[in-house]
């Protein structure tokens, strides 16, 4: 069992960190039945039955299944195509949560398998490059946001800014949202209550620019 595996958050508290309805989540880790016809599952394997927690796996590839819905609007059908068959040929339950997925060998077959499910070639994760297989720009996108320790993901970057400190790990604040280990969410309660963004980190004892970070990040999430 790895940090893969770990359960970290019930479905709504999965939902509003990863900024979609609950109905959309619950719909991608269990499937559902829509317009007569019963769809399994996107994220899982099978469905588990009820409200189970989401482990920290699910919660990444959910990660991923938001950017390519909401930005970029490709169909669920091509999306759970492209997980089924990813799945199967890479030997791992959630591929996009591995390093093994964005290594050389990793992506010929994600190159192989979004032709294959004839997903939109603007929307590839990869490309052929002057002989060289590349991540495109919503591959990179995505890539961008993880941290990776024994090629699984043990972290991600929840601010849309590329340069924000504001990380979510499984073993830091029992998964929450933080900067330097110390909770976004406590951070911006003390600069909402009139405390300076100086005064905020010689209290915690971290940097004034992590302290903005996780307020430009609370203030996103509030707005």
């Amino acid at each position: 069992m790895t940090v893969l595996d770990q359960e970290m958050y019930t479905e709504p508290e999965a939902a509003r960190l990863l900024a979609v309805p609950p109905t959309t989540l619950n719909y991608w880790l269990e499937g559902g039945e829509r317009r007569g016809k019963l769809y399994e599952p996107i994220v899982r394997e099978t469905r588990k039955g009820g409200h189970p927690a989401v482990t920290w796996a699910e919660f990444v590839e959910c990660a991923w299944l938001r950017q390519y819905r909401r930005k970029h609007q490709v169909p669920m059908k091509e999306l759970r195509a492209f997980i089924s068959q990813l799945r199967d040929k890479l030997g791992v339950p959630y591929p996009l949560a591995h390093a093994k997925a964005f290594a050389y060998q990793g992506k010929l077959i994600i190159e192989e398998t979004q032709r294959s499910v004839g997903l939109d070639p603007e929307f590839y994760l990869v490309a052929p490059v002057g002989g060289q297989m590349m991540l495109t720009a919503p591959g990179e996108e995505y890539h961008e946001r993880l941290h990776y320790a024994d090629e699984i993901v043990t972290a991600w970057r929840p601010h849309d800014d590329p340069k924000s400190s504001v990380l979510i790990q499984p073993n830091v604040r029992f998964g929450r949202p933080a900067v330097a280990g110390i909770s976004t969410d406590v951070l911006w309660e003390q600069v909402d209550a009139g405390a300076s963004i100086a005064e905020v980190a010689e209290d915690f004892g971290i940097s004034s620019r992590d302290v903005r970070w996780a307020v430009s990040y609370e203030s996103a999430r509030a707005a």
